[in-house]
This record gives C-alpha cells, sequence and structure tokens, in this order.
C-alpha cells in the first residue's frame, strides 16, 4: 500500500498522548515505523526509553523533551534525535496541543518504570 491515510489511521491512547500510526509495518512499512503524536496542554509525560534511535518533528505547539538531565524546548519545524536505550520524557507546557511525526525503525519497543512493551501504533 503506498498511502497510508491519516483519516484511515487506528488512534491509540496513553496517559494524555495520541498516538496514529502512519507508515507502519501493518500499513505497508518495511523499515521504519512513522506516526503523529498529539500531547494534551499541560501533559507532563512519562519517562521512558526506546530500544531504536527515534527522531521527532514539531508540527505545531511546543513540546519540551528532557533527555540526559536536560530540558531541550521544540518550536514548530525542529527536530530531536532520542538516542536508543536513553531515558526521556516528552511534555507540552503550553495552552494547545502538541502534534509531532515521529519516526523510528521498525521493531523498536520500549521500557516505562522498567516494563518492556511493544507500542501498538509501531506494528
Amino acid at each position: 500500500m503506498p498511502v497510508a491515510t491519516l483519516a484511515e489511521a487506528p488512534r491509540f491512547e496513553r496517559g494524555g498522548a495520541l498516538f496514529r500510526p502512519l507508515a507502519v509495518p501493518s500499513r505497508g512499512s518495511a523499515e521504519l515505523a512513522v506516526w503523529l503524536l498529539e500531547l494534551e496542554p499541560g501533559l507532563t509525560g512519562e519517562e521512558h526509553s526506546v530500544s531504536r534511535e527515534e527522531v521527532f518533528v514539531l508540527q505545531t505547539g511546543v513540546l519540551e523533551l528532557t533527555l540526559g538531565g536536560e530540558v531541550h524546548r521544540l518550536a514548530p519545524g525542529d527536530a530531536m534525535i532520542v538516542p536508543p536505550d536513553t531515558l526521556f520524557r516528552l511534555d507540552n507546557p503550553g495552552a494547545e496541543p502538541a502534534r509531532a511525526t515521529v519516526c523510528t525503525s521498525a521493531g523498536m519497543v520500549g521500557t516505562v518504570q522498567g516494563a518492556t512493551i511493544v507500542p501498538p501504533w509501531t506494528r
């Protein structure tokens, strides 16, 4: 399938975050996993790590990414690269939803509070 529309993308919610898979294995991608992420205003995210490099490109709103003890503020158009196996957290300190496009390698798994998860939006 060469086109995976957002309108047909499933919705997955976790802790105030909405995930909409676009180019993932279940939708035709072989090597990459790309999804739309939306964070509610005022959200403080869960600290977690992922097994593969992950790239966030902010589309609208404001994101703060805490990585290695440093807080990085993203504006629309900015990209943040998260190395594998590194604890990080995403927050939305703004008054509007923050929307980002996220890309990683297919097969990525996450670790949240010591538990390994296979995020359904990456499959």
